[in-house]
């Protein structure tokens, strides 16, 4: 019903910036939250940031001030800026979003993911 693609990572060294996309596609009546987490070898998923449909949008702690979410509603695509990449931001990040796939139906979608790597 839902497809989710990623795209933008690579490899980088620290204190260089990429950004990644991630375009919502199928059937749904509606896109409610769209979001990026990423998981480390070894280590849990962890949210990374969150844009909501009403436009309010959240950070890990790790990341505020470096990166950036943004939306575009009318696309059903969502962005993340990375600024002042570290080394500790090497991971898979995955799109995520929660999607109304009816009036009464809710969904929770993923991305394959994309690799960031970043050097020191």
């Amino acid at each position: 019903q839902v497809q989710l693609v990623e795209s933008g990572g690579g490899l980088v060294q620290a204190g260089e910036s990429l950004r990644l996309s991630c375009a919502a596609s199928g059937r749904f009546f509606s896109v409610n939250r769209m979001g990026w987490y990423r998981q480390a070898p070894g280590k849990q998923r962890e949210l990374v940031a969150a844009y909501a449909s009403g436009g309010s949008t959240n950070y890990a702690d790790s990341v505020k001030g470096r990166f950036t979410i943004s939306r575009d509603n009318t696309k059903n695509e969502v962005y993340l800026q990375m600024n002042s990449l570290k080394p500790g931001d090497t991971a898979v990040y995955y799109c995520n979003a929660k999607v109304m796939t009816s009036l009464v139906d809710i969904g929770d979608y993923w991305g394959r993911g994309t690799q960031v790597t970043v050097s020191s």
